[in-house]
C-alpha cells in the first residue's frame, strides 16, 4: 500500500476543484476498488481542502471508509461510527428484515453485541413505541451506540452479554438480535486489513470454531425472551448447522433463513408460547 502521508497543502487545495479526478486517483493508487464512489462521499463530507487532504490520507492508509466519514449507511439510516467501532455490514440488514417479519408487533427489542447499535436503531425506526435496549462489552461501542439509539429513546448498557441487561427484561423481550463475533480465532488473520487492523478483536473473534459467543447467547436466551419472542444471530453457511444445534439445545424452535443475494445466514430461534 502506498505511503499514508498527507498530501501537501498545495496539492490539497486542488482536491476541492470541480473535478473529483485527483481524489479518485489518490484512492485508486491506494488500492480502493470503489474509488469513484468513495471519492464522491469524501468530497461531500469535507468542509475545506485541509480536511479533505486529511480524509484522503486516512483512507489511503487503510482506515475503513466509514471511519473516515464518521458514519455508515444501514437500513436506510445514517449510523454514527467512531474509530475503533465495528462497522455494520450491509448483509446484516437481512437479520433486521427477518426480525421484523418474525415479530412485527414486538414491544421490547434488545440488540446484544450491539457495536454501533445499528441493528437496534434500524428496528426501532420501524417498530412503533418500542422499548429499546442495546448492550456491548466494549465501552467505546457503547458510547457510540448510545448516540445512535438516542433518537428512539433507547438505553445503552455496558457489560458481558446478558449480564449487561436490566433484570426486569427477563421474560419480556420480543426481539433479541445478537450480532455476535463468529470468525474462528485462527482465521482472524485472514480478514481484510480494514477489519483486522481497525475493528476491535472482541467484535470479530468467535473462538475456536467461531461459535463460542453464539453458544452462550443461545443457552441463555430463553429465560429473557417473552413467550413467542425470537432470537436472531448471523453466522456463516459453514457454521449454520452447528449454530442451529446450539439454538435447539437452548430450547428454541429453530429455523435458518438465507439470503443468497447478501450472502447472509441468520439462525432464528423462537421461545415456545407454552412450556
Amino acid at each position: 500500500m502506498p505511503s499514508s502521508s498527507s498530501p501537501s497543502s498545495s496539492s490539497s487545495s486542488s482536491l476541492l476543484g470541480s473535478s473529483p479526478a485527483p481524489v479518485v486517483a489518490a484512492l485508486r493508487a491506494a488500492g480502493c476498488v470503489f474509488a469513484e464512489d468513495e471519492a464522491r462521499l469524501i468530497l461531500s463530507a469535507a468542509r475545506d481542502p485541509q480536511e479533505l487532504a486529511a480524509m484522503v490520507a486516512r483512507r489511503s492508509s487503510g482506515l475503513p471508509l466509514e471511519h473516515v466519514l464518521g458514519w455508515a449507511e444501514f437500513g436506510g439510516l445514517r449510523i454514527t461510527v467512531e474509530t475503533g467501532v465495528f462497522v455494520p455490514r450491509r448483509r446484516t440488514e437481512f437479520l433486521v428484515a427477518e426480525a421484523l417479519a418474525q415479530a412485527p408487533d414486538a414491544s421490547v427489542v434488545v440488540d446484544l453485541c450491539c457495536g454501533s447499535g445499528a441493528v437496534g436503531a434500524a428496528l426501532a425506526a420501524v417498530l412503533t413505541g418500542v422499548e429499546l435496549h442495546v448492550a456491548d462489552i466494549d465501552p467505546v461501542a457503547v458510547r457510540c451506540a448510545r448516540r445512535n439509539v438516542a433518537p428512539y429513546g433507547g438505553h445503552a448498557h455496558e457489560g458481558d452479554l446478558f449480564d449487561a441487561l436490566p433484570v426486569d427484561l427477563r421474560g419480556r423481550i420480543g426481539i433479541l438480535a445478537a450480532n455476535v463475533p463468529y470468525v474462528p480465532t485462527e482465521e482472524v488473520g485472514l480478514l481484510p486489513p480494514e477489519a483486522r487492523d481497525h475493528e476491535p478483536l472482541v467484535a470479530l473473534d468467535g473462538g475456536g470454531d467461531g461459535l463460542d459467543v453464539l453458544r452462550r447467547v443461545a443457552a441463555g436466551a430463553r429465560q429473557w425472551l417473552a413467550p413467542g419472542g425470537c432470537l436472531l444471530v448471523e453466522t456463516s453457511e459453514r457454521q449454520a448447522p452447528s449454530a442451529t444445534e446450539a439454538f435447539e439445545a437452548g430450547g428454541l424452535l429453530t429455523r435458518l433463513a438465507v439470503s443468497e443475494e447478501l450472502y447472509a445466514n441468520v439462525v432464528i430461534g423462537v421461545r415456545p408460547q407454552h412450556a
